[in-house]
């Protein structure tokens, strides 16, 4: 992923970013401000590991996370929306999943929940990167995360 590239296309159309990471720890909005230019449109990184982080700081209900679980697309909804409604910006995605080592049947290692949100829409995913190992699987998810952003910058 060409960071310069999201860096540009959103200078170019006024969108301004924010991030709700997780498993990532800032990684994502690390990779955004590592690039000249990109004060113009990042607004602010929110790296909210706990749940009560998620609670505090983006508005993810309890009850999400006790019916669903950290690591869930209803989780990484709530993310995205809350990292829009207590930042400046107009685009944000969030990040939550399983690094590893470890997981469950249910929820294996390399399993990671995005959600990319507006002011007026949400959308998720879920992808299985597999137990590449915690490093790997944060790289590869930063990296799916920036892909997303740079795709949502064309419906902004």
């Amino acid at each position: 992923m060409d960071v310069k590239q999201l860096v540009e296309i959103a200078r170019a159309k006024e969108v301004v970013i924010t991030t709700a990471e997780s498993c990532t720890g800032g990684l994502v909005a690390a990779a955004i401000t590592d690039t000249p230019g990109s004060s113009a449109m990042f607004d602010r990184g929110f790296v909210t590991y706990s749940n009560a982080a998620k609670a505090e700081m983006l508005g993810v209900e309890q009850a999400t996370l006790d019916a669903y679980g950290a690591v869930s697309e209803e989780v990484a909804a709530q993310m995205a929306r809350g990292a829009i409604q207590h930042s400046r910006a107009t685009l944000s995605v969030s990040i939550t999943g399983i690094a590893g080592p470890g997981g469950s049947e249910f929820k294996p290692e390399g399993r990671v929940c995005f959600g990319v949100a507006t002011a007026n829409n949400v959308t998720t995913q879920t992808v299985e990167f597999g137990a590449l190992g915690r490093e790997q699987v944060r790289l590869k998810a930063r990296e799916y995360a920036l892909d997303l952003l740079l795709s949502a910058t064309d419906s902004v």
